[in-house]
C-alpha cells in the first residue's frame, strides 16, 4: 500500500458522516458496504456528466475488477457558478450521486479528510488551479478532468506544484482512448487527422472547452514535437494544422454545427488506421484507477503541456488572421 495512504489519519464512516453536509445523508448511503481505506475516492465538481458517469461505474454493485474496489464516497458539488450550462446541473447531479451512496460535503478541506484519492471533475477549467492545490498539499493523487485549466500558464503552474509536492498527476480527455488508438506505435506514425466538435464557451479559449477532445486524440497518435500551427477559422469550423519537428503533419478539425461526432485517421508506415467510434468513459477510468494504484501517470506532463500550447498557439494564429505561430512563442509569453 502507498506509504502516503498508510500515514494518513484513518476516519471511520460514522465519524465522516457526522461532519458532513449540505444536506442530510440518504439512508441508502448507510447501507453501502464499507470501502477499504486507500480506495476511497473523493470527487470535486458535480457540474458535468462525467461526474455521474464515473460514480455510476465505480459504485455499481457489479463494478469490474479493473476498478480494484475503488468507490466514490464523498463529493464537493462546486463546480461552475457562472457557466449556466454547467451550474444548472449541480442540484440534479447532487441528488443523483447521493442515491448511489455518495456523501455531499461543504468544502474541499472536508472532502480531503475522508478520502484517499481525488477526481477533480469541475467543468470550469478556470477553477482547477485553485481547487487542486489543497489536494496536492494533502498528498493525495488526483486526476484532473478536461480541460486541465483555462490557460497554458495555469497548466504549467499546476505541474510545477505537482513537482513541488511530489505528487504526480495527470489530465486527459476520454477521447485519448477512442476506438482504434490502442496499440498504435507512435514511432511508426507518419501523420494524423482528427475531428471532434469545437463548441465555444466564452469563458475559455476557443479549443479548450470542446475542441480539446479532438486535439487530445491527435496528440495520442502523434506524440510531442509540434513546432508551429496554422489555424483556419470560420463561424462553423476550425482547422488547425501542426508541423512537427521531424516534418510530420497533424491536423485537427473542429465543428460547431450538425451532429456531434469524433474520429480521424492515423497514417502509419504499415497503412492507415481509422479512429472511432467513441467508446465511452470506461477506458479512461481504467487508466485513472491504474494511476491511483501505482502513482504513475499514463500521460507525461510534457505531452499535456504541449497539447495546451498547441491550442493557445491556434488561438494566436486566429488573432493574426491565420499566420503561422510557433509553440515556442506562446511558451515565451508564459515565462514573462
Amino acid at each position: 500500500m502507498d506509504p502516503l495512504i498508510q500515514t494518513r489519519r484513518t476516519f471511520v464512516r460514522n465519524a465522516a458522516l457526522s461532519s458532513i453536509m449540505l444536506t442530510t445523508p440518504r439512508l441508502d448511503w448507510l447501507t453501502i458496504d464499507p470501502v477499504e481505506t486507500g480506495k476511497r475516492v473523493g470527487m470535486i465538481g458535480l457540474d458535468t456528466s462525467h461526474s455521474t458517469a464515473f460514480v455510476k461505474v465505480l459504485n455499481s454493485a457489479g463494478a469490474s475488477a479493473d476498478y480494484k474496489g475503488y468507490k466514490v464516497v464523498a463529493a464537493y458539488p462546486y463546480g461552475s457558478r457562472d457557466i449556466e450550462s454547467s451550474a444548472k446541473r449541480i442540484p440534479g447531479y447532487t441528488e443523483e450521486v447521493e442515491k448511489q451512496g455518495v456523501a455531499i460535503v461543504n468544502s474541499i478541506d472536508e472532502l480531503l479528510k475522508n478520502v484517499d484519492v481525488v477526481l477533480l471533475e469541475t467543468n470550469d477549467g478556470r477553477l482547477h488551479r485553485e481547487q487542486v492545490m489543497p489536494v496536492l498539499k494533502a498528498g493525495k493523487r488526483v486526476f484532473i478532468d478536461k480541460p486541465m485549466a483555462a490557460s497554458l500558464a495555469d497548466v504549467v503552474a499546476i505541474f510545477d506544484a505537482s513537482g513541488s509536492y511530489k505528487i504526480p498527476l495527470f489530465s486527459a480527455s476520454s477521447l485519448r482512448y477512442i476506438t482504434g488508438m490502442a496499440g498504435i506505435d507512435k514511432s511508426h506514425v507518419l501523420g494524423a487527422d482528427t475531428f471532434s466538435p469545437a463548441v465555444l464557451e466564452k469563458t475559455h479559449p476557443d479549443l479548450f472547452w470542446y475542441g480539446i477532445h479532438g486535439v487530445e486524440a491527435l496528440y495520442a497518435a502523434m506524440g510531442t514535437g509540434c513546432q508551429s500551427v496554422v489555424r483556419t477559422h470560420t463561424d462553423s469550423t476550425d482547422v488547425v494544422t501542426g508541423t512537427w519537428a521531424d516534418g510530420r503533419i497533424g491536423t485537427f478539425r473542429g465543428t460547431r454545427t450538425g451532429k456531434h461526432d469524433y474520429g480521424g485517421t492515423v497514417y502509419l508506415t504499415s497503412g492507415n488506421v481509422r479512429l472511432g467510434p467513441y467508446n465511452g468513459y470506461e477506458p479512461l477510468l481504467t487508466e485513472i484507477i491504474r494511476y491511483f494504484e501505482t502513482g504513475i501517470p499514463p500521460v507525461s506532463p510534457e505531452e499535456t503541456i504541449e497539447l495546451f500550447a498547441f491550442m493557445e498557439a491556434a488561438d494566436e494564429s486566429k488573432r493574426r488572421g491565420g499566420a503561422s505561430v510557433t509553440l515556442a512563442s506562446v511558451f515565451e509569453k508564459v515565462k514573462k
